[in-house]
């Protein structure tokens, strides 16, 4: 699902379509809803409630998008069921993610991973009725783009604690690799692409928190042209987009003093039964009222030996 896709899913997404009709109803009667619509039409913005619910959908993707790093650094593929089978390579290991637990799957067989689409991510925000009376329309937007990008941080989350549950003896190389309190350099770079090509497979993504993404800056050898062509490295902007063929991912959700090199292709899957969605939200009792956005998927690692993982890394610049 990309932003600015409302009217495309109206039009082929049947389960989406019924879900509007059933917010444009309680439009009429939850006061966020209510208050949304109305200062929305008054100011020009749409026409009617279903043009205000296609807005505040966009909003919420466009706001969420920029911190779904997590599925950047995994397999993601649509489903309409809710689990799927994967059949695993003798001597593989796997882990299903669940709520609140990793089930480890072992044994120098062949054997399948069940992946569930039991996940719900989800991020809500709530305002009081006589809040919601005087909210400006400029107040409401940005409270929808509040959600979304808390949306968008939550899934990441749970899908770097997929990588996080992999015993230390199944990852690549047979442990982590350890750095030895130094700063990510060129050097640990190699060690964690050489860890995960030692097991036959080719790492796409290196995954890093933004101190460690600082501490490769001072490295000389992403300054100097002769070590990374120009368009990889922007100084300017404080990035690297790609180094020893993979693609760089940065972000303050990774831990500090971690790093992962992973091959994507065969790695993990992230099973997707609902891509974002906004919903209404109140507690009646408590006088709160508002939205929440929601998305519903599984996780499973299938080959847990194409994921290299360096700590005790610095920690600071």
């Amino acid at each position: 699902m990309k932003p600015k896709l409302f009217e495309s899913l109206m039009q082929k997404d049947g389960e989406f379509k019924e879900h509007v009709e059933s917010l444009r109803h309680k439009a009429a009667v939850h006061p966020f809803l209510r208050r949304y619509c109305e200062v929305g039409v008054k100011e020009g913005f749409f026409s009617d409630v279903i043009s205000a619910l296609g807005r505040m959908h966009d909003t919420l993707v466009q706001a969420a998008y920029p911190e779904m790093i997590g599925r950047n650094i995994i397999t993601v593929r649509p489903t309409t069921e809710t689990m799927e089978r994967f059949p695993l390579d003798e001597k593989a290991v796997a882990y299903r993610y669940a709520e609140g637990a990793a089930t480890r799957l072992s044994g120098k067989k062949i054997a399948t991973v069940d992946i569930y689409t039991n996940i719900l991510a989800e991020a809500s925000e709530e305002w009081t009725r006589e809040f919601l009376e005087d909210a400006t329309w400029n107040v409401m937007d940005s409270m929808i783009e509040k959600v979304g990008r808390a949306l968008g941080e939550e899934e990441t989350n749970r899908i770097l604690a997929l990588y996080g549950s992999i015993a230390d003896a199944d990852l690549a190389g047979g442990a982590p690799i350890d750095q030895g309190g130094a700063a990510m350099d060129w050097n640990g770079l190699v060690k964690l692409h050489n860890a995960v090509r030692s097991e036959n497979w080719r790492p796409t993504v290196l995954v890093v928190s933004e101190v460690q993404l600082h501490q490769l800056l001072s490295d000389d050898k992403f300054i100097h042209a002769q070590y990374l062509p120009a368009e990889q490295t922007d100084l300017e902007q404080g990035t690297v987009t790609s180094v020893l063929g993979m693609k760089v991912q940065a972000s303050t959700l990774v831990p500090n003093g971690t790093a992962y090199a992973i091959d994507t292709r065969v790695a993990a899957v992230m099973l997707l039964r609902r891509d974002i969605t906004v919903e209404d939200w109140e507690d009646i009792k408590m006088g709160k009222y508002g939205v929440r956005a929601t998305t519903r998927f599984g996780l499973g690692i299938l080959r847990s030996n194409a994921v290299a993982k360096m700590t005790n890394i610095s920690t600071s610049l």
